[in-house]
């Protein structure tokens, strides 16, 4: 018998046993014999050159018996291309979770191992596809399709992730996010994304907080839902205050600010559940609205007259100032466009009186008293993350292994900064801190005024001059 031999263990397509040896021959297991041992045929033989090597193997795949009377070449790319599947197949065996799987990297390390004489990845691609989507857990497509366990339901640190169920909505929130929730509460935002909600579903809805000593913004909750009702965001709210709550030993929680998009649906579920909680509407969208009426209603006025331009950046910076005067300063403008016959601006103030000024109370979209966070960007921005993390709509359990992965990142991101290993930036100044330092002196004025008890038409004109410079700002 040859001296040396080197096994290697494969498969075949049809998920057999294979021997290689010295990486040239391949065997297919054939049949086993009376005292245990097996017996392995050369691949050729039921070819056309019939080969009739064979090599016989214990239970300790000692070799035994070997016949290497091949009559046809050795075959090292052909064996290599086996090597390659049953190592990668083997590594999408061993993962009891197989999407976060990154074959091109695996590939790379086993070809490494192998030298030379490697199948190249295209050879190999669809095959290694094949047997990772046998892996993955049959796909979910309704809402009463979902379990109620699973293994997807743990944290890669072995915690509960899913925290309810019912036939409209499911909501995942691990032990730590459920502790950011609790120590930090006093800007919650939240907002819903649509692209990578599973077809079966409306929209992925996440809440977040900021942890202000580590200027940093955490998610706190990821929740599929099937609908966008009042209803299902109330039990939503609920739940999530009661998963808080209990962690906290039945202490009551509740968020001092609650940012959100101009859904009402939205905040007057969050009102319910936490009837002490400042809704703050996104400023953002605010303007974002605006512009979509004027370009509707006035845009060539707005354009092409100068003061009519003042008095629509005027409408839309009235978030910044003293609500107390918000109202006198829309009369001014209305008086003065009638005056000069603005006809279709007029018709975009009538459309900002119904609606922000009538429908909505202006506190819900009004920051004077607090402009550190005057958008909901902490929420947008993770969205459009995860809108880029696939092209397609995920299946159930991809999307629920990905926000584990992020649950994950974000739980040693904390960790790192709260124990000082990674050093916190110092925030730069953004246009926030450039709208609070010109408010504050304003108010400083209006202080002044007032105490002089001057006119009210002084102060009213005081911030209509803030109105015009924060069109330097923003």
């Amino acid at each position: 018998m040859e001296e040396n031999l080197i096994i290697d263990i494969s498969n075949s397509n049809k998920g057999k046993e294979q021997i290689i040896i010295n990486k040239k021959y391949k065997f297919n297991f054939s049949y086993k014999r009376k005292d245990n041992s097996k017996v392995y045929k050369c691949t050729e033989y039921k070819k056309i050159n019939k080969c009739k090597s064979f090599i016989i193997l214990n239970d300790k795949k000692e070799i035994l018996k070997y016949n290497s009377s091949h009559n046809h070449p050795e075959n090292e790319y052909d064996v290599s291309l086996s090597i390659m599947k049953h190592k990668i197949k083997d590594g999408i065996e061993k993962s009891s979770i197989p999407f976060g799987i990154k074959i091109k990297p695996l590939y790379n390390k086993i070809s490494k191992e192998m030298g030379l004489i490697c199948p190249e990845y295209n050879s190999i691609k669809s095959q290694i596809s094949r047997n990772l989507n046998k892996k993955l857990p049959s796909n979910v497509t309704t809402f009463a399709e979902i379990p109620s366990e699973s293994e997807y339901y743990k944290t890669k640190r072995g915690e509960n992730f899913m925290i309810f169920k019912n036939s409209n909505l499911i909501i995942f929130k691990s032990p730590f996010q459920a502790k950011l929730f609790r120590e930090y509460n006093n800007d919650i935002f939240v907002d819903g994304t649509f692209f990578i909600a599973p077809k079966f579903s409306y929209q992925v809805f996440i809440t977040r907080t900021y942890a202000k000593e580590l200027d940093s913004f955490y998610t706190t909750s990821f929740a599929i839902l099937k609908n966008k009702e009042q209803e299902t965001y109330k039990m939503l709210f609920e739940k999530l205050k009661k998963n808080a709550n209990t962690c906290n030993n039945n202490i009551r929680i509740e968020p001092k600010n609650l940012h959100c998009d101009f859904e009402r649906t939205i905040s007057k579920a969050a009102k319910t559940i936490f009837p002490n909680t400042n809704i703050k509407y996104c400023i953002w969208h605010y303007k974002k609205s605006l512009e979509i009426k004027k370009n509707k209603l006035c845009y060539n006025e707005v354009k092409n007259n100068n003061n009519i331009f003042i008095y629509y950046k005027a409408i839309s910076n009235l978030p910044f100032i003293n609500t107390e005067y918000i109202f006198d300063i829309y009369v001014i403008i209305k008086i003065k466009s009638i005056k000069n016959n603005y006809c279709q601006f007029l018709k975009f103030l009538e459309y900002f009186y119904k609606t922000y000024l009538i429908d909505y109370d202006m506190k819900i979209w009004n920051y004077y008293n607090n402009i550190e966070h005057i958008t909901n960007n902490a929420s947008e921005s993770l969205n459009n993350y995860l809108n880029n993390l696939f092209p397609t709509k995920p299946s159930f359990y991809e999307l629920i292994d990905k926000l584990n992965e992020l649950e994950h990142l974000s739980y040693y991101d904390y960790q790192r900064k709260i124990r000082r290993i990674w050093k916190i930036k110092k925030r730069a100044i953004n246009k926030a801190n450039e709208i609070s330092v010109l408010i504050e002196r304003f108010k400083s004025i209006e202080a002044k005024l007032i105490d002089a008890k001057c006119d009210r038409n002084k102060i009213i004109n005081l911030w209509f001059d803030c109105l015009t410079n924060l069109n330097n700002i923003i």
